[in-house]
């Protein structure tokens, strides 16, 4: 398994994670018995790094990773997230109030049957409580051996530079992919100088870029993406127009669009870690075929051509959602 390291002097993870959230919720209707096999493959592959939250579920993600890792917490680098609220419509929708950061931790830990975290995320930063008390909690975390390395999800370059003054931040996680290049706006370039990672999320476009989904209507009922800008009405008709050059490109590549849009994410930088996310072994298998396609320089310009920064349609969240997203 290829590797790559988390920032600077950061810890060493497979070069592919494993996002674990559809497992639970979101897309549909899942089995916890395929999932635990994707996970205990995707082990057996080395691909060590899984990515879950608190919220997801909400709660029951963990509940099935702490299940899948049973007997194999040392093959695994385990980030969990912390931040939002979902138990409690009446409560805000995100709490990153020093107590809240212990209470979390220790729920996470109880529900992952683990003795520490390897990293710890803010899902997303409480407005109401400066980014500077919140990593101040995270980090006595760690000095209790409870958590090995701290990150952030979803901030702003001017907040990352706060937190990391506080505490050594050894991964940011954003939403990037082919057709999400908001990171492009700084938040790379931040990483990359302070020697902090980088982990996509959604690498694929909510599975969009694999080529796969040709209509709303491929979408269960419950499926968070029939509520997503971007697959509704002309956006999903113009967005759908991309992804046809990205499956010629794929084609003439000799890899499939999944590979192809991972190879690209890949290649944007040393520091940057995808963590697509699936819950059966066939896609994991698809998935991994990326860490073997090699873009030059004049294929990377071919997709800059055809695929453009900012040239996606829909935004990318709804905008309550965005409004969360922030940071």
């Amino acid at each position: 398994m290829q590797t790559r390291t988390l920032g600077r002097n950061g810890p060493t993870v497979s070069a592919l994670g494993l996002g674990c959230m559809g497992m639970s919720e979101y897309y549909g209707a899942h089995d916890d018995s395929e999932s635990i096999a994707t996970l205990h493959h995707a082990l057996e592959r080395g691909v060590n790094f899984l990515d879950t939250a608190d919220m997801y579920g909400p709660y029951t993600n963990e509940e099935l990773v702490g299940r899948a890792l049973r007997g194999r917490r040392d093959a695994a680098f385990l980030a969990t997230k912390f931040g939002f609220v979902r138990d409690n419509p009446a409560a805000r929708a995100l709490d990153g109030r020093p107590e809240r950061v212990r209470e979390a931790c220790e729920a996470s830990l109880k529900r992952l049957q683990v003795a520490h975290i390897d990293l710890y995320y803010l899902h997303r930063v409480d407005p109401n409580v400066p980014i500077e008390d919140t990593v101040g909690a995270m980090a006595q975390l760690v000095r209790a051996g409870k958590v090995r390395h701290l990150g952030l999800s979803e901030v702003s370059p001017q907040t990352l530079e706060r937190a990391h003054r506080v505490h050594r931040i050894t991964a940011l996680q954003s939403e990037y992919s082919l057709w999400t290049r908001d990171p492009e706006d700084g938040v790379l370039e931040s990483c990359e100088r302070l020697g902090i990672g980088f982990v996509p999320y959604s690498p694929l476009g909510r599975g969009f870029l694999t080529g796969t989904i040709k209509s709303p209507d491929d979408f269960e009922s419950d499926d968070y993406r029939r509520t997503n800008p971007r697959f509704q009405g002309e956006n999903f008709t113009r967005n759908l127009a991309l992804v046809d050059k990205v499956r010629s490109l794929a084609k003439s590549k000799g890899c499939s669009p999944a590979q192809l849009a991972l190879a690209w994410v890949l290649a944007q930088g040393e520091h940057i870690v995808p963590i697509p996310g699936t819950r059966r072994v066939r896609n994991l298998e698809e998935n991994l075929g990326a860490l073997e396609v090699r873009l030059d320089a004049e294929e990377l310009a071919a997709i800059e051509t055809l695929f453009p920064a900012g040239i996606t349609a829909g935004a990318r969240y709804t905008e309550a959602m965005l409004r969360l997203s922030r940071g």
